[in-house]
């Protein structure tokens, strides 16, 4: 296990025009932190026995896959709870998103559909803020992708220039995003996203996440995509490692469709550091993410949730409750 002194970094990128690359190093400062509330271990212990039989476990990795090149220990919850993991806590409690500039109305539908999903996923307050306009990132920052001529911001700038000085006061993270391409420095592609938990910002794009003009299929993949990026970024910061146990969000990608192929719930492992960070009680959060879901035309994922929600003794009755 690593010491929560370790530097985390994380980020996606195409080393070459058939490969993806998904460097994931957790770090989090030395700084005591917060204990999420421990009386719900031994119920969440209990839980993660009830729903291991809906879960899958992770299968051997192929050549291209994550852990064929970046074997990693895991992380069980007991583990976790030995981390000094980073919670909500005092004033940090809120996740902030700060769109960067221009979005087009199905984008924008996207990303209010993702603050929506954030807050049912993780339990805590979720708040929008008003867009900044891109030219706040000035030209040294931009670049055009020497090979495909695609527009770029450089999304360490974001990171360290656009996100940071914004966090506000009560916010555990600050999600920065946008729908043009990203890039992280010298001897990259692109990345899909990159995080700093030392500074609690984050930066992702939505702009290889598929086509919205193409068809309902083809939405509800774009819609998939940029919350399970989302999600997986925000077990980070709250100190979660890679999965290596289960097929879960938090597993390591190395290529879309290694990312594409992991589910967008976490394994019961994930889910129960996820509980006990946020201090909330894993059968309404099935009963929101079913509801959710079921509403987004999510329909397996849906029926994920449905099922842990019985599992873990919900009500069929408020279960079949209209989905508003």
């Amino acid at each position: 296990m690593k010491h929560p002194s370790v530097k985390i970094f994380m980020a996606v990128s195409f080393l070459s025009a058939g490969m993806i690359a998904i460097f994931c190093v957790l770090a989090a400062s030395s700084e005591k932190r917060q204990q999420g509330s421990s009386f719900a271990a031994p119920e969440l212990r209990k839980a993660i026995r009830r729903i291991e039989k809906l879960h899958t476990k992770l299968a051997r990795p192929g050549s291209g896959d994550w852990l064929a090149s970046h074997p990693e220990e895991g992380q069980t919850f007991e583990e976790y709870l030995k981390f000094e993991p980073v919670t909500p806590g005092g004033k940090r409690s809120t996740i902030y998103f700060l769109p960067i500039g221009k979005f087009t109305r199905s984008q924008e539908k996207i990303l209010d559909k993702t603050c929506k999903f954030m807050e049912v996923y993780y339990r805590l307050s979720v708040k929008k803020l008003d867009p900044v306009d891109d030219d706040i990132i000035p030209q040294k920052a931009v670049r055009c992708h020497p090979s495909w001529g695609m527009k770029q911001y450089l999304s360490t700038y974001i990171l360290d220039k656009v996100l940071k000085p914004r966090l506000p006061e009560d916010g555990l993270v600050i999600f920065g995003i946008t729908a043009t391409d990203l890039w992280p420095g010298e001897g990259w592609n692109f990345v899909y996203g990159q995080a700093s938990l030392r500074n609690r910002v984050s930066v992702q794009s939505i702009c290889r996440n598929g086509d919205l003009d193409k068809g309902k299929a083809e939405r509800l993949q774009y819609l998939r995509r940029t919350l399970k990026t989302a999600t997986h970024e925000m077990g980070h910061v709250l100190s979660m490692l890679h999965c290596i146990k289960w097929e879960c969000n938090m597993c390591g990608s190395n290529h879309r469709e290694e990312s594409d192929r992991h589910p967008m719930w976490m394994c019961p492992e994930c889910v129960a550091k996820l509980c006990w960070a946020v201090r909330c009680d894993p059968v309404d959060r099935y009963l929101g993410l079913y509801r959710f879901c079921k509403r987004e035309g999510l329909e397996k994922v849906a029926d994920f949730y449905r099922k842990s929600y019985l599992v873990l003794g919900g009500s069929e009755q408020k279960l079949e409750g209209e989905v508003k």
